[in-house]
């Protein structure tokens, strides 16, 4: 038996992981260190080798692109075909099993899967139907609230009721939901996993047939598995202990979708026999760029450990730059870019990575200006956004009455009870006398005979545009977006929601009062055209036509978190500022920190030959002038392995750089990280972390009975145990 077209493409780590004697293996695969390739070696190994047929090996990943990527390796590998293999995602597998046994999982043999957006319709139908007002309640956040309960196996039935009005109100929903859906035989995404881990819990005989069945099980991006699916995984194996799961901790970035890291830590308990393989070789990225990584993440606690290395040598030093403000942070970005493309190298393998996406918008108008092609990947462009678009169509309509589009994409945004029907009596009234929509709507207003329940919110529509106009004029277009957000109800509106979507399009929002506010201080603007006619124009001009065609050659900006799975030759790692990169919310909340710092680890971790590192000394944030501290993460990357970039005479728009940051990094403090330090009040503690410097310099010390702590350094007077 020739097994070396197996074996021979393997380094010494993942050989030992593809040719392990015991299925229970815990597989800590670093970034770019090939964990793909063991879980495709290790299921070639399994047939090949060990003889294990195909319908025996399960095995589960995320995404379809996974799936079916690992299915042609296999194919390739072993030249055989693969449909035997129960290979594919979580919810494809599920959903194979829940057809297989509809009757036992108390489901129709005709049962319908929705997707989000038949699950979001569903909820506002119901919700309507509840009588409940959805700006009070939205279907989102019923929709968030729902999903959430089931990752953590919970049913609505079995819940007892909240002392939290709010909660208590969702549940309520959450309880119709479900009926509904049991009547209709109707199965969400969360329903899938929910109901598999159901069917097999409660019927012995069927999960004793599939633990037999699947003689090895392996999963990939473990530390992405939620509540549910490492309960289900954990039902299937935990007689055999047959789980091969590959992950990396330093990895986990989703925990705002359910993924629990912890997960791993449970594997190590619940499965006492396994063995532990790390996956430390790195493959994509030069030692400068490894070293940083590697000592970010280091002060990341519990983490279960692993140094990256590689054979592809020291290569360049990090850059980091200091821009004057966001706007001379874009045109650096931009310039190395040029010269990027002009040294012959392709746009493609450039990305602009940024924590938020309201970021997008600098860059893009820099790429515009100087005639760089981009795509936003995984996204929209900053002006191509639903809610963007729904602010400005309320700024068209201030702006002329007359704009039949512009009303129809705001009547009932947010909702105000003005639906398909009302809307299509507006239609008929506009069509019959030839009237603008707006026109129709004010002559319904006065119909007496129009029934109330129409009537009464076009109203309340007419009167709020009218609200809008007369409180508005005379105010500067920044302040006139603003007023208009806030007045409308569209940022109280995604505020409702509560989900991390809702917390991007807000930003967004607060991003478009700041594009307002620049776009009044361009210097082309026509004295002859008003402000806003010129800013609506832009807005236009600047969606859709700029976009790069997918099959030409153009630098790709995105988040961080969809840049995972990601390389690029050439990466800028953007906006590092203490509450930024980190975020405002993460600050003083340890879980959440460390998923910010394994967040920039993913990005670091992204560059293959060059990384670049931008903060601004100044910043227009959430519509406020901000001065923010440089990230603590360019602080936690040793010195050794950065450069500052120090632009001279008329090459950049910087005004000026303040003392280099590193320098001041490395100026003497009276305390060592690690130090043990006693308080009066809160007694002894170990310094995890400092920040800022002279009398803004502080301290975090983890103190054994209060925990962990900030501390203003000039105030905190410290006894220091040498």
């Amino acid at each position: 038996m020739d097994v070396t077209p197996i074996i021979d493409p393997l380094n010494p780590a993942q050989r030992l992981a593809v040719c392990s004697p015991t299925p229970t293996l815990l597989v800590l695969a670093g970034a770019g260190s090939g964990k793909t390739r063991v879980l495709v070696h290790r299921i070639a190994w399994l047939i090949k080798a060990e003889a294990i047929a195909p319908q025996r090996i399960l095995a589960v990943t995320f995404t379809n692109k996974a799936a079916s990527e690992m299915r042609a390796r296999i194919e390739s590998l072993l030249n055989i075909p693969t449909r035997d293999l129960w290979v594919g995602t979580f919810h494809g597998l599920a959903h194979r099993l829940l057809r297989r046994h509809a009757a036992d999982a108390k489901l129709p043999n005709t049962f319908q899967i929705l997707d989000s957006d038949d699950q979001y319709r569903i909820l506002k139908r119901l919700i309507k139907g509840l009588q409940l007002d959805e700006n009070r309640w939205p279907a989102r956040q019923a929709q968030w609230f729902i999903n959430a309960q089931k990752e953590e196996g919970r049913r609505a039935r079995n819940m007892s009721a909240p002392h939290d009005p709010f909660e208590r109100q969702m549940l309520r929903i959450y309880q119709a939901y479900e009926e509904l859906c049991d009547r209709s035989g109707l199965v969400d995404f969360a329903e899938l996993l929910l109901r598999v881990h159901e069917l097999l819990r409660d019927h012995p005989d069927l999960l004793a047939f599939y633990q037999k069945k699947f003689e090895h099980i392996l999963v990939d991006e473990f530390q992405d598995t939620n509540r549910i699916q490492y309960a289900w995984l954990r039902l299937l194996s935990q007689d055999r202990e047959n789980l091969f799961a590959v992950g990396d901790d330093d990895q986990s970035i989703y925990s705002w979708r359910g993924a629990m890291v912890e997960n791993l830590q449970h594997y190590q308990h619940d499965y006492p026999s396994h063995n532990l393989i790390r996956l430390e070789q790195n493959y994509r990225s030069t030692g400068n760029i490894l070293a940083a990584a590697n000592a970010l993440i280091t002060h990341n606690q519990n983490r279960l450990g692993k140094d990256l290395w590689t054979e592809l040598g020291t290569g360049e030093a990090i850059s980091l730059y200091s821009a004057f403000n966001e706007q001379d942070e874009a045109y650096f970005v931009v310039n190395r870019l040029q010269a990027w493309s002009q040294g012959g190298h392709a746009r493609r393998d450039a990305a602009i990575l940024y924590r938020s996406n309201a970021q997008s918008r600098q860059f893009e108008e820099k790429l515009v200006a100087m005639g760089v092609p981009y795509r936003v990947y995984g996204g929209l462009r900053f002006f191509e956004r639903a809610e963007i678009k729904d602010a400005l169509a309320y700024l068209r309509l201030i702006a002329n009455p007359q704009d039949d589009a512009s009303l129809e994409r705001i009547v009932n945004t947010p909702t105000r009870g003005i639906g398909a029907k009302s809307l299509d009596i507006i239609r008929d009234l506009a069509r019959t006398k030839r009237l603008s929509l707006w026109q129709a709507t004010e002559q319904l207003c006065l119909d007496e005979a129009i029934p109330t329940r129409v009537r009464k919110p076009l109203l309340q529509f007419k009167t709020l545009i009218e609200h809008l106009n007369t409180t508005t004029t005379g105010l500067a277009l920044w302040e006139k977006t603003k007023k208009i957000l806030t007045d409308s109800g569209l940022v109280e509106h995604y505020r409702k929601e509560r989900s991390e979507q809702a917390e991007q399009r807000i930003e967004n929002l607060e991003e478009l009062v700041n594009a307002a506010r620049q776009f009044e201080h361009e210097p082309t603007l026509d004295p002859e055209l008003t402000v806003l006619d010129q800013f609506l124009a832009h807005a236009v001009l600047e969606s859709g036509e700029n976009q790069a065609n997918s099959d030409s050659d153009y630098v790709q900006l995105m988040t961080l978190h969809a840049a995972k799975g990601l390389e690029f030759d050439l990466v800028f790692l953007v906006g590092l500022e203490d509450g930024l990169f980190p975020s405002l919310q993460s600050l003083d909340e340890a879980g959440r920190l460390e998923e910010e710092r394994r967040l920039c680890y993913v990005g670091i971790t992204r560059a293959r030959k060059k990384l670049y590192l931008t903060y601004a000394e100044s910043r227009r944030l959430y519509g406020k002038e901000t001065h923010p501290r440089p990230s603590r993460f360019i602080r936690e990357i040793p010195p050794e392995h950065i450069e500052e970039v120090r632009l001279r005479g008329g090459t950049s728009h910087t005004a000026a750089i303040n003392t280099p940051y590193l320098q001041r990094l490395a100026e003497k403090r009276p305390f060592r990280i690690g130090q043990r330090v006693v308080h009066g009040k809160f007694g002894e503690g170990v310094i995890l972390q400092a920040e800022g410097e002279g009398n803004q310099a502080r301290i975090q010390v983890n103190f054994e009975n209060a925990g962990a702590k900030w501390l203003m350094l000039a105030y905190a007077n410290l006894e220091y145990h040498t």
